[in-house]
């Protein structure tokens, strides 16, 4: 079990919210508006992509009878396999949402991780990754940003090196799989989950905590990230420069609570860390779906509130 699991029903983690830069918009908050007249700025939809908006194979859920499975469609490949998808028709809701708003990618991927995804619609205009550390312009790195993001990681937190070194030298060899950094930013396990020891997670979080950093338990990976690097402050970012007038986000995950915090509306899927825990804010809809055909119904969401907003 993961610490650093919210609150159950308070809309409030324990860790990883950090506190968003000077200038960034309350959530919640109305966006920018001309005295006088009618709000203004686009609607940004900020979304978590893996168990949000795509899938693997093995988290599809399709659980109807196969003669009733929706179609699908491959969105990412890597080493020449097919390894993520979406619905035919979740593809297509996708692409009329990035004709009709700014949709924002917003994922704990490195760039080059996303970048091997082929998501339907318009190219986005600006995609966060790295939980928070990258934030792309028209797929470059913004330099400024991730300085930025970097300074404050390194006046608020122990250093990645004393984290790898910690996880090195606890993490067993029978479970263990793989050890990663990830944009010399954060790190992370993948395990076999089946074999870690009860509390060995719980125990890790309360270390980490300590050094201001927190643990996020998600199938087979268990990550450790910085407390101050969240996806909400890139979003927020995003926010000040479109002059957004409405914020709409999706995740699934403990990394997703903050985001979903700053939004103005959002969803998430009846599967995931956040749906275990219990977690839920009264600004966002807990979906009864779960696998595919919940990213189906957040694009479907989506796309009705943008429609609205825009009357």
């Amino acid at each position: 079990m993961s610490t650093g699991t919210p609150h159950a029903g308070t809309g409030t983690p324990h860790a990883g919210t950090g506190a968003s830069p000077a200038g960034a918009r309350t959530p919640h908050a109305a966006g920018p508006a001309v005295a006088g007249g009618p709000v203004t700025g686009p609607v940004v939809v900020a979304s978590d992509l893996d168990r949000t908006l795509i899938y693997s194979g093995a988290a599809l859920a399709l659980t109807m009878p196969d003669a009733d499975a929706p179609r699908l469609l491959c969105v990412e490949v890597h080493e020449r396999k097919p390894l993520s998808y979406m619905t035919e028709t979740a593809a297509g809701l996708l692409a009329r949402l990035t004709e009709d708003t700014v949709f924002v990618p917003t994922t704990t991927r490195t760039r080059k991780q996303y970048q091997r995804i082929n998501l339907p619609g318009a190219p986005a205009a600006y995609a966060i990754c790295a939980n928070g550390g990258h934030l792309l312009v028209d797929g470059v790195t913004d330099h400024d940003w991730h300085t930025s993001v970097t300074a404050r990681l390194a006046d608020e937190c122990a250093p990645l090196a004393e984290i790898r070194a910690h996880l090195t030298a606890t993490a067993d060899p029978a479970w263990l799989r793989k050890e990663r950094i990830a944009e010399d930013l954060f790190a992370y396990l993948v395990v076999e989950r089946q074999l870690l020891p009860d509390g060995w997670v719980k125990e890790l979080a309360g270390w980490a905590g300590e050094r201001g950093w927190s643990v996020s338990l998600q199938g087979r990976k268990i990550y450790v990230v910085p407390k101050p690097l969240t996806k909400s402050a890139a979003v927020h970012e995003v926010v000040r420069r479109t002059g957004a007038r409405l914020t709409l986000a999706a995740g699934d995950s403990l990394l997703d609570a903050d985001l979903l915090l700053a939004a103005d509306e959002g969803w998430q899927p009846g599967h995931g860390e956040l749906a275990d825990a219990g977690w839920t804010a009264p600004h966002i809809e807990a979906l009864p779906h779960r696998g595919v055909l919940a990213g189906e119904e957040i694009l479907r969401r989506a796309g009705v509130r943008a429609a609205r907003a825009a009357v």
